[in-house]
């Protein structure tokens, strides 16, 4: 059974400069796509503004509550002004009586005040006056009192006026909230419908392009993909746009997973069949490249174990039987069974030549 040569990134060093420089075009060709649906996913037109709570505000019902408000606070106001100004006056009236009863008090202890005392012109025209004053000063108060019911009762009505009104604002605030939990999700799934199918195209380079001649680009367009499902799409998620993005994250787990499971069983049975191949067949499939990268790392370049290069006894895998080191054909020196062309003399391999001969 024939084995195909599997393909490796050449060990030269130009080589490998270029495959870093077409990285780094697939890096700047994410980046560009990035930014551009970036531009895209943030102009995308809502397809329904959201509105102020006030629109959905039952108007017949508003409306006259409101006018109602605003004259209740008006003469909240005014009468809060008057109490303020007939209190002052109250204030006043009770000092001048004050000052007159003490007056009078100082008066009547300091004259001599006859048996009919109460008789006196002087004595009843300063009680009189003393009576006139308190009149006033009852009625300032009792103008007082009067103020600060009317401004109470207005207080009163005014508490009930809004706690209509509150009533209301939290009717049209749910209304609002109805509304606007149905734009975000017609909003979401317009920006899904964008970032989805980039994603599914995505997956299906991964599978199939990834290692095409056009690589760089294909990786870009799978980062930009990424980037614009994962990351662009999060700001405009509503609440339960997070599940779908956990979801959608959970089944390329799984593919990505189910394929690497896959594709390691056929990585051992493909190592199985390998081994049970005869040493020069196993060694003429295995490309140069490929062999002198796995020795690079110190591994079998047939079975990929690891294996020590450095043992000057070691001719042959202990793992897989491989012949890793064999004498040049012209100057007898030990060489790698992989080089094709001997390092001490340069002469051409004459194992490697005939197995391409073959």
């Amino acid at each position: 059974m024939r084995i195909k040569k599997q393909t490796v990134s050449s060990n030269r060093l130009p080589e490998k400069w270029f495959r870093r420089g077409l990285w780094l075009v697939a890096l700047v060709f994410a980046s560009f796509l990035i930014g551009l649906g970036g531009k895209i996913v943030g102009d995308l037109p809502q397809v329904t503004p959201y509105q102020n709570v006030d629109t959905y505000l039952d108007a017949p019902q508003y409306l006259p509550l409101q006018q109602e408000q605003n004259r209740l606070q008006a003469e909240q106001t005014r009468l809060q002004a008057a109490s303020e100004q007939a209190q002052l006056t109250w204030e006043q009236r009770r000092n001048q009586t004050q000052s007159e009863q003490f007056s009078l008090n100082n008066w009547l202890a300091t004259r001599a005040v006859t048996e009919q005392s109460d008789q006196n012109p002087e004595v009843l025209a300063r009680t009189q006056k003393l009576d006139a004053l308190k009149q006033q000063e009852r009625q300032a108060q009792m103008e007082v009192e009067a103020l600060q019911q009317q401004n109470l009762n207005a207080t009163q009505q005014l508490s009930e006026v809004d706690d209509k009104i509150t009533k209301l604002r939290e009717q049209a605030q749910n209304l609002k909230d109805a509304a606007d939990r149905q734009i975000e999700l017609q909003v979401f799934l317009y920006r899904l419908a964008l970032t989805l199918p980039l994603l599914l195209v995505a997956t299906y380079l991964f599978l199939k392009q990834r290692q095409s001649k056009w690589w760089p680009f294909v990786w870009g367009f799978i980062y930009f993909a990424l980037f614009a499902f994962f990351v662009e799409l999060v700001p405009y998620l509503p609440s339960y746009g997070g599940y779908v993005r956990y979801g959608v994250g959970i089944v390329l787990t799984v593919l990505i997973g189910r394929y690497a499971i896959v594709a390691m069983n056929r990585y051992l049975e493909r190592k199985q069949l390998e081994e049970a191949l005869p040493s020069s067949e196993r060694q003429q499939q295995l490309s140069y490249d490929m062999a002198h990268t796995r020795i690079a790392k110190a591994v079998c370049p047939s079975c990929e174990r690891p294996t020590d290069f450095n043992n000057p006894h070691l001719d042959f895998c202990p793992h897989c039987g491989i012949g890793l080191f064999h004498a040049c054909g012209v100057c007898q020196s030990r060489k790698n069974a992989f080089n094709q062309y001997c390092h001490q003399c340069g002469a051409a391999d004459t194992v490697l030549s005939a197995a391409k001969n073959e």
